[in-house]
């Protein structure tokens, strides 16, 4: 197992770490900053700087078969490290800053959407989610117009745990048809805004609503009898 060290500060930029494993799958370390795909939300992308020899560009981070393997992707015809060997491992932080914004902003607008959501996705600079809601329901101005007020009013941010049995009590804390939160480990990780949402989420978010930023909706779709997609950017 890998030590997920962006698990207890999204904010960790590199370190230090040792390669256990190297193959063409990809190169795993006993501990790391780079995030996982998972939840809807791309894995890290970075480098990796060995203390002796060629840094190793990371073009995608994924996890593997066993509970907290991560497998980092190194860019096609890089060297692979030997296993025992000590690296820097450090994420693009301004992507990855990215992606922690949009994310947060998609659990803001999982307040504002009433509905179940039946998928989603964060992209850099873009960010989605589907929700179970009849078209007429949704307004593009007012959506937007809430999500910019909570994202000024400055809501901190932050990860609380709880059993698996106090989940399976509390249904309604998931909101994703489509993703079903961990379980089996005895605890869960959510995510919560303060006053505003509060919900399962293993991903990486920013401390604070307003460190999102301004967004806009870019458009509303209509993706089946009661599906209706909305779209986000960063109005920057």
């Amino acid at each position: 197992m890998t030590e997920l060290l962006f698990r207890d500060d999204e904010y960790l930029r590199s370190c230090n770490a040792r390669v256990t494993q190297a193959d063409e799958r990809g190169i795993r370390l006993d501990r790391t900053v780079f995030y996982p795909m998972g939840g809807g939300q791309p894995g890290d992308t970075g480098e990796l700087r060995p203390a002796s020899g060629q840094s190793i560009k990371i073009v995608d981070t994924v996890k593997g078969l066993l509970p907290d393997e991560v497998i980092h992707v190194p860019a096609p015809g890089s060297p692979l490290p030997e296993p025992g060997a000590e690296l820097v491992a450090e994420i693009d932080w301004d992507r990855r800053h990215r992606l922690m914004r949009m994310h947060t902003c998609l659990h803001l607008l999982c307040s504002v959407v009433p509905g179940a959501v039946t998928g989603g996705q964060v992209s850099d600079g873009r960010g989605r989610l589907d929700f179970d809601v009849p078209g007429s329901s949704l307004d593009k101005e007012a959506i937007a117009s809430r999500l910019n007020a909570l994202i000024a009013e400055g809501y901190p941010v932050g990860p609380r745990w709880i059993t698996d049995e106090e989940l399976a009590a509390k249904p309604e804390l998931v909101r994703t048809m489509s993703v079903k939160p961990p379980s089996g480990m005895g605890r869960v990780r959510l995510m919560e805004i303060a006053g505003v949402d509060l919900q399962p989420c293993g991903g990486t978010h920013v401390r604070n609503t307003a460190e999102i930023g301004p967004v806009a909706v870019v458009k509303i779709e209509n993706k089946g009898k009661q599906n209706r997609r909305v779209i986000l950017a960063f109005a920057e």
